[in-house]
């Protein structure tokens, strides 16, 4: 409830639990204590040294001193549609692209355009902790889809339809997942997209991940797949994970051309242009190789399976081996009930703080997803890390 102060609307938003257990880990480090953070959902490598060469260019020319196009830079969104092409094989203007910052700004800002008071979201759980929020600041109603890991996280048509109603005005569709690391196949995609387009529902997609996949799984873009959906499609992406850069806060959405006018406009008053000098890394980033993605995804698979035999060893864990992103996400529902170290577990957020508070391993619990009773792990840490971390927290866990 507001207190008057704060408007009922802001009030009523719930912080980012991802970065609340990275913080909390950070200033335990800071004042000593040998915590390893699984919390953060974000590559621990560098960003490309071509890439901060570019910003560096940036700075010193005088053009990049001085307001831009709202929606991004010309240069920029061209390059975003020929790796977009490229990357996925969808064809689009350049006029569909907006440039945000960051990702989250692309997801508030296509739930803005689309949502009009009272429409009801399709949200499969478990779903990042940031959907949710803009939904309800955009006076809409969060639908959640339920999915669990004796299905592979991955919603069928049969959920969705049955939690459509009257009120049904989009989807979120995340395909690789954040948390679960689930990927969906291209007959999964190819049916959801069809039932949205014969349903008139708005799908958001978003393909943040899309180069992390591992062994069999293969990345499919739904506008490709089914093209009848490409009218009421929005896509979701951003420079963050491919090319590690989460700090640079560059993302972007594509729409079709109606609602990236709209969303231009929004943008003009919301926050104008996206800073020049991010704009120019990220055109290097998405104009250069690959290549710096293809060692981060190696490392990633090496930590995703060490990652997977451990916590799979652990009392009271089940787990599936992640086939996208650089998350697992077990489930500890076997736990709730029983003793660790002679305190009762009742929940995974009560688990986590203990923990933290005991082993100093740092993890996201289930209930930020909307799946109580799992857990988060991010495996983009360093591999020695990953080890020490998982060792304590099994050795924690075997104690009754």
């Amino acid at each position: 409830m507001s207190s008057g102060r704060v408007s009922r609307r802001i009030a009523a938003i719930a912080p980012s639990a991802t970065l609340a257990v990275t913080n909390k880990a950070k200033a335990l480090k800071a004042a000593g204590e040998p915590v390893v953070g699984f919390g953060a959902g974000e590559p621990d490598f560098p960003t490309p040294t071509y890439i901060v060469d570019a910003a560096v260019a940036a700075c010193r020319d005088p053009k990049n001193h001085r307001y831009s196009p709202a929606g991004g830079l010309p240069e920029l969104k061209a390059a975003i549609a020929e790796k977009t092409k490229r990357d996925s094989g969808y064809e689009i203007d350049p006029a569909q692209v907006i440039v945000t910052n960051g990702g989250k700004h692309a997801v508030y800002n296509a739930l803005a355009g689309v949502i009009d008071p009272g429409d009801e979201i399709l949200i499969p759980t478990p779903f990042w902790t940031t959907y949710p929020e803009p939904v309800r600041l955009n006076d809409g109603v969060p639908v959640f889809v339920e999915t669990s890991i004796t299905d592979g996280f991955r919603a069928t048509v049969d959920k969705l339809e049955a939690a459509r109603t009257a009120k049904t005005k989009a989807m979120i569709f995340v395909s690789p997942s954040n948390p679960s690391g689930a990927v969906y196949s291209r007959d999964e995609v190819e049916a959801i997209g069809r039932w949205a387009a014969e349903h008139d529902i708005w799908v958001l997609t978003d393909e943040i991940y899309e180069h992390l996949t591992y062994g069999d799984a293969t990345f499919h873009s739904m506008p490709v797949v089914v093209p009848e959906i490409a009218d009421r499609c929005i896509v979701l992406n951003g420079v963050a994970k491919t090319y590690a850069m989460t700090g640079w806060r560059v993302g972007w959405l594509i729409a079709p051309p109606d609602m990236a006018k709209a969303l231009t406009s929004l943008q003009s008053h919301q926050t104008s242009n996206v800073a020049n000098v991010a704009q120019m890394a990220a055109l290097a980033a998405v104009s250069g190789p690959l290549d710096a993605v293809v060692e981060m995804r190696t490392a990633f698979d090496r930590r995703r399976q060490t990652m997977h035999q451990l916590i799979a060893g652990m009392r009271g864990a089940e787990v599936i081996e992640p086939e996208g992103a650089f998350y697992a996400f077990p489930s500890f529902e076997a736990l709730l009930g029983q003793t660790v170290q002679g305190v009762t577990i009742e929940s995974t957020l009560q688990l986590a703080d203990l923990a933290l508070e005991h082993a100093k391993v740092a993890f996201v619990p289930g209930e930020a997803f909307g799946s109580p009773g799992y857990a988060r792990f991010s495996f983009a840490l360093g591999d020695d890390d990953l080890r020490v971390g998982l060792d304590r927290l099994a050795t924690y866990l075997a104690d009754e």
